[in-house]
């Protein structure tokens, strides 16, 4: 069973994206090595389902961050270990002998570069060995959330093979019989353990980056309840790609499962949503979040509706594709999972009449769906207005403050139904009127 979450809301979230500014992976791709990046982007694109898994990755992560550790080994290095231990590897010490030998007198007959490779891969895995026994010993500790992967690693380091390579001075010229006795061993009887090793300095690499990355910024790490719970509470929650974004506290449960928000165009209900979305994502995978504090019980999955275009292909107008992604959800909530979904201004591809009526119809129907959180936005503030009977509706909005005849906009979320309407002042501000005369 995996999150359920589909291409739209991930774009919308702007979740992923190795090369996209501005996206979440962005600001936490800060790994060196190409193994990290794998790593990462296998978090980024399974995010867990047990709480208990979820607050293990977060303390990992955390007692990355407060150790303050450095990755101390060597990324060209790395790579050639890497290089070095997936070349052909031959089955027998024999063959391996003769593969070497054949190499060192084509070295010095032509320009083979072999032999040389060879040499350098096993220089540059001895050296990586080395600095992977030192680091270990700098970090063990009275048991510490990542105990179980320092003893593995220490595991592989302590066999006698092992520490007999650590003790070659790998810079002298070695007898070929040597290089190959060595070369065999790491290829063919060590060659489990040296993967379990690379994997150990991937993980280590992907744990300092998002160590680093909360630290510089100030994130935290959102405690995982179980889905029973069903609930979502962040303080000072904000867009974690935003600097200086203005937090906001949400709570949403079983008893008050929906949040109306109401506010003027540019007020950021947009950008509110968005952030309750990517806190909960990054929640979900265990990584820390641009938030004071953040407790959440496990949801199945997460849809959103913020960005919703047109579709000349399938000859959609907005209005239909709206529709269309209204009944995906209705359809996954109906499903009886437990879900976080988010509408923003919903219907506004349509007339205003049937955007209030379609807008009070979905939000009071979603609402009786418990089990899962909602977070609906409008500026027809009528229909918060007819649904304020609803003891499990939340009303919230944005609010705009006017400085003459500009508005402000505080971005900070307060309790109730807004009563702005500056449309036309922003309009006649902008000159457009005159424009048209």
């Amino acid at each position: 069973m995996s999150f359920k979450i589909d291409k739209q809301t991930l774009e919308e979230l702007n979740l992923l994206g190795k090369f996209r500014q501005g996206s979440v992976y962005h600001l936490f791709n800060k790994v060196k090595t190409r193994g990290g990046e794998k790593l990462l982007d296998d978090m980024f694109h399974h995010p867990l389902l047990e709480e208990t898994a979820i607050n293990k990755r977060s303390a990992v992560f955390r007692f990355f961050q407060e150790s303050k550790l450095q990755f101390p080994f060597d990324v060209m290095q790395i790579n050639q270990m890497r290089e070095y231990l997936d070349g052909g590897a031959k089955k027998n010490a024999a063959m391996a002998l003769a593969d070497v030998f054949i190499k060192k007198i084509l070295s010095n007959l032509t320009r083979d570069e072999r032999f040389r490779k060879i040499v350098q891969g096993l220089q540059a895995t001895i050296v990586t060995l080395k600095k992977t026994a030192v680091f270990l010993e700098t970090i063990q500790g009275a048991n510490n959330v990542f105990e179980d992967r320092i003893k593995a690693a220490k595991s592989v380091l302590s066999s006698k093979q092992i520490e007999k390579l650590l003790n070659i001075d790998i810079y002298q010229d070695l007898p070929v019989s040597t290089i190959a006795n060595f070369d065999h061993l790491l290829k063919n009887r060590l060659a489990k353990e040296m993967q379990e090793i690379m994997q150990f300095i991937y993980e280590v690499d992907l744990n300092i980056a998002v160590g680093n990355v909360a630290e510089v910024r100030g994130f935290t790490y959102a405690k995982a309840l179980p889905a029973e719970r069903n609930l979502l509470s962040a303080a000072n929650l904000s867009h974690p790609c935003l600097d200086g974004a203005v937090g906001n506290n949400i709570r949403m449960s079983g008893t008050r499962n929906v949040i109306f928000l109401t506010g003027a165009n540019m007020a950021g209900k947009s950008t509110l949503m968005k952030s309750v979305g990517i806190v909960l994502y990054l929640a979900h995978m265990g990584f820390p979040v641009s938030a004071a504090e953040v407790e959440f019980s496990v949801r199945e999955g997460m849809y959103t509706s913020i960005n919703v275009a047109d579709n000349i292909g399938l000859g959609y107008s907005h209005f239909y594709a709206e529709v269309v992604r209204v009944k995906q959800a209705a359809e996954a909530a109906a499903t009886g999972g437990r879900l976080l979904l988010m509408f923003d201004e919903l219907f506004k591809g349509t007339n205003v009449k049937d955007a209030y009526d379609g807008t009070l119809a979905v939000t009071k129907a979603f609402a009786d769906y418990t089990e899962c959180l909602f977070v609906v936005s409008t500026h027809i503030i009528e229909v918060g207005e007819a649904l304020e009977g609803s003891s499990n509706i939340r009303f919230t909005y944005m609010p705009t403050v006017m400085e003459g005849s500009r508005p402000r906009y505080t971005y900070k979320l307060q309790e109730g139904i807004t009563e702005d309407r500056q449309g036309m002042m922003i309009i006649r501000n902008e000159g457009i009127l005159e424009l048209l005369q």
